[in-house]
Parts: structure tokens; sequence; C-alpha cells
């Protein structure tokens, strides 16, 4: 009984420290992940965050610049995807038009070789083809395991496209493979199609029982099929652990963000159990912090409760729109907006008061607190970094050549419309609204992250130039190289700590 619930519970794919560059820009960063067998795991993350290359990596259709990738142990980092027993469904279907269905499921069947159990005069196994009843036997199966016992013998383009995605799947799963890569196959269908689609691929993965990595950036699509979910932004995981997990509990700013509806705002960790925000302290249930940490903090607008005569915050309803099953308003207190969903309605301009129970507020450590780059002096006031040139204040006497550590506060930096009006363009990858400003992150060319709070807004894509002063750029000698902090692998027992705290 042991050996079974190991086998069940063990990891089949292992994924260490695989970073993957393109052009010198970074897809994937030095990602560590476990899969174990028979889960269902969703890749999650906007456009462009590295989720499709680490598919595709597990697959076999791009080798890693570096690091492993372990099937069952057996190290596939190399193999090539016909050999490794994975099959992909893509959200592009590339079924056969001029096949009918059954011949479609068929077709990886008919190009199959099995063992005999018989070896050669060499000692290598002979192989030999499926006969056609054996096919015919295995695709009236997968045909029935898909809801399409009847449409073996309709053409493809007859199809709707629901249908067209479970014969791509039936298609995927006919061979057996040992785990199912599936790259946003529900992304062509309607809303309503698309729903429906989740939990028959939910109820599908259970019955058939292999492991099912999924990609999507549809955040309801990743919390409703999941039994994990791994959250991804610029190449590196965010977090990784089960849909009520990384609700409940996100990791940080932006994975809050990215998940649900948020309200996320800056506060400061006055001691154990109270955080300071929005000029009032509230009653917390996180520990560990420093005394007056500077923190990124969530709460969730169905954990706000409103009161027109007592509350720890006034506030003036801005909007309110019904959703069905409740309001959801905006309110103003101080300098920040909630967002704030209760079953009772209160009217734009009406006074109330909010509060807020301890377990509805989630301290986050801040990712960073200041831009940091490792930079080289130019002349005797500038200095080059992220591809830059910029004047600086020199008052330790640096000269041409030192290397030096550069930083640079986020509310000082100016983000500029024309790219030519910065010393260095850059592309906006990501906005969060923190009250009374935005903190945008952006990419310059050479692949460096810059933080900004700013009081204007921006929108994902927008090219933009990046200005600083030459007062606000702090140079300092740069410190010897020190150890490399550790990465760290969401190690299975992380997994299971989340799970027992369902």
């Amino acid at each position: 009984m042991a050996t079974a619930t190991r086998e069940k519970f063990d990891n089949i794919i292992e994924i260490k420290n695989v970073t993957k560059v393109f052009d010198g820009i970074t897809a994937v960063d030095n990602v560590n992940l476990a899969v174990r067998r028979g889960e269902f795991v969703t890749l999650l993350g906007p456009s462009g965050c590295g989720k499709t290359t680490l598919l595709r990596m597990i697959a076999g259709f791009e080798l890693p610049t570096s690091g492993t990738i372990l099937l069952e142990k057996q190290n596939v980092t190399t193999m090539p995807p016909h050999v490794r027993p994975i099959n992909t469904v893509f959200q592009k279907y590339a079924l056969f038009p001029h096949l009918n269905v059954f011949k479609n499921i068929a077709f990886g069947l008919k190009l199959k070789r099995i063992p005999t159990g018989e070896f050669d005069k060499k000692g290598n196994p002979i192989l030999r083809k499926y006969t056609k009843d054996e096919i015919a036997e295995k695709v009236e199966r997968v045909l029935k395991l898909v809801n399409l016992e009847a449409y073996g013998y309709r053409g493809i383009t007859g199809l709707s496209g629901g249908q067209q995605q479970r014969v791509a799947i039936a298609r995927a799963i006919v061979c057996e493979p040992k785990v199912l890569l599936l790259d946003e196959p529900l992304g062509a269908l309607d809303l309503k199609m698309r729903k429906e689609m989740q939990l028959e691929l939910a109820a599908m993965h259970k019955n058939i029982g292999i492991t099912f990595i999924y990609v999507t950036h549809d955040q309801e699509e990743a919390l409703t099929m999941s039994d994990k979910v791994v959250v991804m932004t610029d190449g590196a995981v965010q977090q990784y652990g089960t849909p009520k997990a990384i609700y409940d509990e996100p990791a940080n700013a932006f994975v809050a963000d990215f998940i649900g509806e948020s309200n996320i705002l800056s506060g400061v960790m006055k001691e154990d159990f109270l955080v300071e925000f929005c000029g009032a302290k509230f009653k917390c249930l996180d520990k560990g912090f420093g005394k007056d940490e500077r923190v990124d903090l969530v709460v969730r607008p169905e954990d706000i409760e409103i009161d027109t005569k007592k509350g720890m915050l006034e506030g003036k309803v801005v909007s309110t729109v019904f959703k069905g099953t409740y309001y959801e308003m905006e309110i103003l207190a101080g300098d920040y907006q909630f967002t704030v969903q209760n079953t009772v309605e209160r009217l734009p301009d009406e006074t109330v008061w909010l509060s807020i129970k301890p377990d509805g507020i989630h301290i986050m450590k801040k990712l960073k607190t200041v831009n940091e780059y490792v930079g080289e002096v130019l002349t005797e006031n500038t200095v080059e970094f992220c591809g830059g040139e910029f004047e600086f204040v020199n008052t330790d006497g640096f000269e041409r050549g030192d290397e030096v550590k550069v930083q640079i506060p986020f509310d000082k930096i100016e983000l500029t419309d024309d790219e030519d009006d910065g010393v260095i363009g850059a592309n906006v990858t990501q906005t969060l609204y923190k009250g009374s400003y935005y903190q945008v992150q952006v990419y310059t060319d050479d692949d460096n992250d810059f933080l900004v709070d700013t009081v204007d807004e921006w929108d994902i894509g927008d090219r933009v130039g990046i200005k600083i002063n030459a007062e606000n750029i702090t140079v300092t000698k740069k410190e010897e190289e020190s150890e490399k902090s550790e990465k760290i692998e969401p190690a299975e027992n992380e997994a299971e700590e989340a799970e027992d705290g369902e």
C-alpha cells in the first residue's frame, strides 16, 4: 500500500534551474518546478511571461539555454519531442481537414510502433504496428471518453469549435502519453462554450488520470480546473500552490493583482499583528516583519465591511454597479479608492465607514524598495547602466572605468511619452494602482527592469522614455561579489503546507 501511495504522489516532472534566452532577452529565468504524477497544473500569467516557452521546453520543441528537465527522474533536456511520452494540444487544433474524426484520432496510432516481446540477434526489441482491430478499439474508447461516440465518421469541417477541441484532445490521449500539455486550447471558443469546456476538461482529467500541464492567461480558468497553479511573470515563478492558497495568500503584489479583484496598498508594519495604512492602524494576522518595515498589503473587495455610522476609515461612495449577486462600489477613503463588494447598495456621494477584520488583510514583503544596478563610470560626472549614459553627482571621486552600484528610488524616475525625450527607451509591462499613485514596471531593450512610482496612468505595452535627474542617482562603490542568494524550488512540503492550510 505504501509503495502505491509513493508512486501516486511522486514527481513525474522536475524542472531544475531552467533558463531560456532568445537574442539576449530572457524568456524563462531560472525556473524550478516539480509536478506530481496525476496532477492538473496550470501555468498562469500575462502574455510574454514565459509560460508557453516553458511548456515548449517540457515538450521538447525548445531547448533550454541552461538547466535540466527530468521526466520520471530521467534527464530529457535534449531528448527530441517524438521520443518523449508527452503529447501537446495547441490553441490551433491542427486537425487534418481531409480526414474524418476517426482517422484524425487514429493517425498517431498508425505511426506508432510497440514491442512484440521478442528480441533480434543483437538484443534489440522487435517492434510492430498496431492492428486495425487494436486501433479501432483504442479510438472508440477515447471517443466515448470525450463524448463523441457517434461522431467517428463525421467530417472535421462540420464540427463546432468545442467538438474540434475534443477531437484534438482525443488524438493526443489515444497514444497514452504520461503527460498531456495543453497550450491555451480554449482560446478560440466563445465564452459560454469556454466555461462548459473548463468543466469537461476537469472531469476528463479525473477520468483519464494522467498528468495535465495547462497554459492560460485566464485567471478563472486556472482557478476552476487546477490542482495547482504556477503564477508567472517576467519569466519567473512568482507563486506555486493550490488555487485557494494563491487567492487567499498571494505571495506579492503582482499575484494579488493578477488573481481576482484586489485592493493593493502600501503600508507600514508597526509591530507583529499591527499594520498602518491610509492613516489608520489595523490588526492583522501577520508577524515576522521588521518594526516600521514598509510592506505591500492586499484586501479583497468582499472582505471590506460598510457601515453608515462607525468604522476605521471614513469614505465617500464614488460609483456603484449591480453585479447580479452583489453591488460593486468604488469608495474614496483618504487618498485611496477602494473597490468594495457588498449585498447592500450605497449610493454615489453617500458618506460611509469602512472596516476590515484581521483575517481580511494579507501582508506581503516588497519585492524591492529601490532600483539597483551595476554600472561603470565613464567620465567625472557620467555613469553608464542599463544601456544608457546618465549624469550623476560625483562626491566620492570615482574615476573612469570604476565599476559601481547605482541606486534610484521608485519615485525619482520620470517616464516620457516620447522615447527620444528619455535617455533610454523601455516598454511598460505592469501597472498597479496603489492609492495616490501607480507603480509601473518597465523593461528596457537590454532586459533590465525599473519600478516607477508615478501619478500618471500608463497602459501595458506603452513605449516610454526614461529620464533621471543627476541628484536622484546614488552611486557607491560596488561591493565584492557576494554569494548568490539561493533560488528556492517550490518544494513538495510547501505544496503540502498549502493543502493543509485549506
